[in-house]
């Protein structure tokens, strides 16, 4: 057993009983209201969305979509990754983030992204510890909050068979 608190800590996928835990975390995470494709997406995506639970609370969640590149590669696009403040700082936003980007790595994803706005510094800082790069600005991304810019954060995987 772990002594620290990520120990309690378990991942679960989303399904449509429990889509409410992921449109409850949204609501308290994110400044803009998410339609139902996101969340038709979201359970389409299987093990590449997750929630997080802390002593089965739950108080994180990734969700992403799969999308074909020109050419037939795959690549993932994070849609949403969020913890709730009280329980950042340990581990639940990484454990979260391994765990997709490791079946990227098992599954030959060529890339991985997301949009992140630009005054979001904890955001761009988080993912570049996982090696993604800001590949991209997108002038007025965003319709009801400021700043309306976004980057383009990018993680590419080298791998023989996936093809730009």
């Amino acid at each position: 057993m772990g002594t620290g608190r990520e120990a309690s800590v378990s991942l679960d996928g989303v399904r449509d009983k429990n889509v409410m835990q992921l449109k409850k975390l949204n609501t308290v995470l994110f400044p803009v209201r998410y339609n139902d494709k996101y969340y038709a997406d979201a359970i389409a995506s299987g093990e590449f969305t997750k929630l997080a639970y802390y002593s089965d609370i739950c108080v994180g969640a990734i969700a992403c979509r799969l999308e074909k590149k020109e050419g037939g590669a795959m690549r993932v696009y994070i849609m949403t990754l969020g913890v709730l403040a009280p329980y950042r700082g340990i581990g639940i936003g990484s454990k979260l983030l391994n765990h997709v980007l490791d079946i990227c790595t098992k599954q030959n994803i060529s890339e991985i992204y997301l949009h992140v706005q630009t005054n979001n510094e904890d955001a761009i800082k988080f993912y570049k510890k996982f090696g993604f790069e800001i590949t991209d600005t997108i002038q007025d991304y965003y319709i009801n909050i400021e700043p309306r810019d976004c980057y383009v954060v990018t993680k590419s995987f080298a791998q023989s068979e996936a093809s730009k």
